[in-house]
């Protein structure tokens, strides 16, 4: 139980740590922080939308974090690192506090949350969203969500990529929660994917492909074309015995011949004679022949 406990009270003092810099550096424009722990001590990263005031006059400022770290939270060693922020409608801590003090002046919940979504989202961010919750307008206490673009909420791209601000705004109804959330815009999404063309050219690629087609197309039609023929031989083979074919010649038998050959010999001395009896002119009867 000893190092669950250790890592309990590590996640316990990270979060105070996160609470006391807040508050201190509210002014300065407090875009959250980072702690990485070394052999040589603890190192915090802090970031800000004006590192000059987190350092202060002659450093006197960032000195009186440095002790009360060391004293209060009782880090071993604490070196603090001030970084600023950059954009700050990307960072997710920043955006909270604005939004958090513009309650606090007294604006519409449902402009101020409109608001920061559509700077978030102009600023380039792929996707945002906005919770506020408590006594918006009412006794009772509720949540208004505003969202636009990608978000993520669960699994691992949910913690790493998404980046979570929380701020908290006082009025005299009571308490109000900010929480934003934000996908930055040099982030690579997990279901993000891209097509790119192949290195060799559609006629190698045709060629290559065309003699696997070949041989699998050959491999599926050989049986299918052996039994077709199988089939094509038994039908020919039994149309022929029912009906012979027209363009076959038999051979006439020897009687048949020689009748053929007397009925053409007699067709044509008929013939002749017609064509005699076609020559000569008629004779009319009683008339004599010429001497």
């Amino acid at each position: 139980m000893a190092v669950e406990k250790k890592f309990v009270q590590e996640g316990l003092t990270k979060a105070l740590v996160n609470e006391y810099l807040a508050e201190e550096l509210e002014r300065a424009g407090y875009g959250g922080m980072f702690m990485n722990r070394t052999p040589m001590g603890t190192q915090l990263t802090v970031y800000a939308e004006k590192p000059g005031m987190v350092i202060g006059k002659g450093g006197k400022l960032i000195r009186k974090i440095t002790r009360d770290l060391d004293r209060r939270f009782h880090l071993d060693n604490p070196q603090i690192d001030v970084q600023d922020v950059g954009k700050g409608d990307l960072n997710s801590q920043v955006v909270a506090n604005r939004l958090a003090s513009s309650l606090e002046r007294g604006w519409y919940f449902r402009k101020a949350g409109q608001s920061m979504l559509r700077r978030v989202m102009d600023s380039g961010a792929l996707g945002c969203e906005i919770i506020i919750s408590g006594k918006l307008s009412g006794p009772r206490s509720r949540s208004e969500k505003f969202v636009s673009g990608y978000i993520k909420h669960s699994g691992k791209p949910a913690e790493e990529i998404v980046e979570t601000g929380y701020a908290v705004a006082v009025k005299k109804l009571g308490v109000i929660g900010c929480q934003v959330r934000i996908i930055p815009p040099n982030v690579r999404l997990p279901d993000d994917f891209k097509m790119t063309p192949l290195a060799q050219g559609p006629s190698e690629t045709s060629e290559q492909a065309t003699p696997a087609v070949e041989v699998a197309s050959s491999l599926t039609s050989a049986p299918v074309e052996t039994k077709l023929e199988e089939k094509r031989s038994e039908l020919d083979k039994m149309l022929e015995e029912e009906h012979p074919p027209e363009n076959v010649s038999y051979e006439k038998p020897e009687a048949q011949a020689e009748e053929t050959e007397k009925s053409s010999s007699v067709g044509g001395g008929l013939a002749e004679d017609a064509s005699i009896a076609e020559q000569e002119p008629e004779v009319e009867p009683g008339e004599g022949k010429p001497e």
